[in-house]
């Protein structure tokens, strides 16, 4: 056995059974034993190291296990980069296997020879290691699982090519300097002090108006959350990582916050005079409580991310269910109902204005109806992907999630070319269950098209073949393109915004996959239905106008008089917005 095979043993007894990666040189040991061990633990081939990592995020996103990664020395563990930044950002546990140049030829300005430790030691900040002698693989292998699990993020382990292929010391002599380690993680209760707990329970007990933030750190406190929201007579809003959280038919659900949130988001934060915040790092302050409008609970495992969104005056460091569970029996019920039912009440309002504005004329197809149709049509327990831009703000606004649904995009790095990646990683978690990507064209030609190669790869092999890529497709980098006009008061700049018009279904087609192309509204269901009831993986690739407006639940001067400012300056397409713009506002649901 040599240290690579060791490596996948050990892969093994930390019950991982697939690594995501593409192959090279640099890490040739490696892949020798995985193919030995391949009965064991899977390589699966991805077109690119930034979709394996991409890959690896998403696996660990929507399973909870540690994703693993593996890519070659020099431009291969440079590609990985992206997708890593993406799990460490969103607190994802990922295990980064890289290989390195031959010991001896370090620091020689050998062939793909990069200084991965000082590359890596951001990223993989909290544990990353070399591993220059056969017997510390054992220890550094545990201790990146074990550190990647419990402080959920990345770890990173770096391997020289020659070390691979060293025979292994499976244990280490007993003597001084050796160190042994072993396999294997516990879930911890964390629980916040008794006293910490009845202030925050004083705090949320006298509340009159009491909202409720929910995060990607809530997943885990789902009953918790709806018995904590009758007893105090709240209504819960999520950010976007959270939208799978809670479902949006419980009535008290105002669906996503910030600048793709909803108006009853918008306006449960402007009115109350209490806010619990529970597992969530939400960036956007502005769409939080005005500083000493209310009171604050935060809930968090993490205590460096407690009361640096709001400042809170109780934080409770814990996690979400045990915390909850704590905080249940302290928290008295309130009779008075008539914050919770206005907000019932602008929940419905809301979602008819949402109907509305999807009923929308546009040319040539409002993206808003291509999601506003395939929500009720989603499949029990279909697991969402999102790209980042404005199919983002579509797939937060128009998407409504049911019980048993998972869904996740980037969060914190917004990074765009996650969604296809996500929802391949998903069908190999889940192979039983509907997958469906929306996606940007930006997104899609930058490397999304590439990985439909992986789907038609392995998609026969899939329990249930449905895996739908919904391809916005309106040739233009749109949310960068209202950026600029909302944020810079400038006109779409059309040498840097506007891309190629690809026909994404003929190239489905080309790769044997199903592909449909739709151009007009009238065709959006059909499509939608022929789509979910195809026999193998499809894209459907709609024509949608780039000029309907992404219109925040609340806008502010600012915006208003920048957004005018830009059409004044000549934009292309200044008369085409200008009716959207009225079409979408006469429907109301803006503050």
């Amino acid at each position: 056995m040599n240290v690579s095979d060791f490596i996948v043993q050990r892969l093994v007894e930390w019950q991982v059974r697939q690594v995501f990666g593409y192959p090279g040189d640099g890490i040739n040991g490696l892949l020798g034993a995985l193919n030995r061990g391949k009965d064991q633990v899977r390589f699966i081939q991805t077109r690119h190291e930034e979709m394996a990592a991409f890959m690896a995020c998403a696996h660990a996103k929507f399973t909870g296990e540690t994703g693993v990664c593996v890519a070659t020395s020099g431009p291969g563990a440079i590609h990985l980069l992206n997708g890593l930044y993406d799990a460490k950002l969103d607190h994802q546990p990922v295990v980064a296997i890289i290989g390195q140049q031959r010991r001896s030829s370090l620091g020689s300005s050998y062939q793909q020879e990069v200084d991965l430790a000082s590359l890596y030691k951001d990223v993989a900040s909290d544990y990353l290691q070399v591993v220059v002698h056969p017997a510390q693989a054992r220890q550094v292998i545990d201790r990146a699982f074990r550190i990647a699990h419990m402080e959920r993020t990345v770890t990173a382990v770096i391997i020289p090519v020659d070390v691979q292929e060293e025979k292994a010391v499976e244990e280490p002599p007993r003597k001084h300097g050796s160190v042994f380690t072993g396999v294997g993680y516990s879930a911890a209760r964390v629980i916040p002090a008794d006293d910490e707990l009845q202030r925050a329970a004083d705090v949320l007990n006298a509340g009159e108006k009491v909202a409720i933030l929910v995060g990607a750190g809530a997943f885990s406190a789902v009953e918790e959350i709806k018995v904590v929201a009758g007893l105090l007579g709240a209504g819960v809003a999520k950010a976007l990582l959270g939208k799978a959280v809670l479902p949006d038919d419980l009535p008290y659900v105002t669906g996503s916050i910030g600048l793709l949130g909803t108006k009853p988001s918008w306006d449960m934060m402007e009115n109350c005079d209490t806010l619990l915040m529970i597992g969530s790092s939400f960036p956007y302050t502005e769409y939080l409580p005005q500083p000493g409008q209310a009171r604050g609970v935060q809930i968090d495992i993490d205590g460096k991310m407690l009361s640096i969104r709001y400042p809170m005056e109780v934080n409770l460091l814990g996690d979400s269910k045990s915390t909850l569970q704590g905080l249940i029996p302290l928290l008295t019920h309130k009779t008075d109902r008539s914050w919770q039912d206005g907000i019932a009440k602008g929940i419905n309002e809301w979602w008819d204005t949402v109907e509305q504005r999807a009923r929308l004329e546009a040319d040539p197809i409002n993206p808003q109806l291509v999601l506003q149709e395939l929500s009720p049509r989603l499949p029990d327990y279909s697991i969402i992907t999102a790209d980042s831009g404005t199919s983002a703000f579509w797939f937060a606004r128009n998407i409504r999630i049911r019980e048993g649904m998972l869904a996740s995009l980037s969060g914190n790095l917004a990074t765009m070319c996650p969604a296809v990646p996500y929802a391949v990683a998903a069908k190999f978690a889940y192979p039983d269950k509907p997958a469906f990507a929306i996606v940007g064209d930006g997104a899609m030609q930058m490397l999304g098209m590439n990985e439909l190669i992986t789907i038609s790869k392995y998609w026969q092999e899939w329990a249930s073949p449905t895996l739908v890529i919904i391809v916005l497709n309106n040739r233009d980098l749109n949310m960068v393109t209202w950026e600029q006009r909302m944020e810079g008061g400038e006109p779409k700049f059309e040498d840097s915004q506007s891309i190629p018009d690809v026909n994404y279904a003929a190239f489905a087609h080309s790769l044997g996959l199903g592909g449909i192309r739709v151009e007009t509204a009238a065709g959006v269901v059909p499509a939608l239905e022929q789509a979910l009831s195809a026999d193998r993986p499809v894209v459907l690739d709609v024509v949608v106008d780039p000029n309907v407006p992404i219109l925040p639940a609340h806008v502010t001067m600012e915006q208003f008089a920048k957004y005018n400012k830009a059409l004044l300056k000549g934009d292309p397409d200044a008369m085409s917005l200008i009716r959207q713009t009225i079409r979408q506002v006469m429907t109301g649901g803006i503050g």
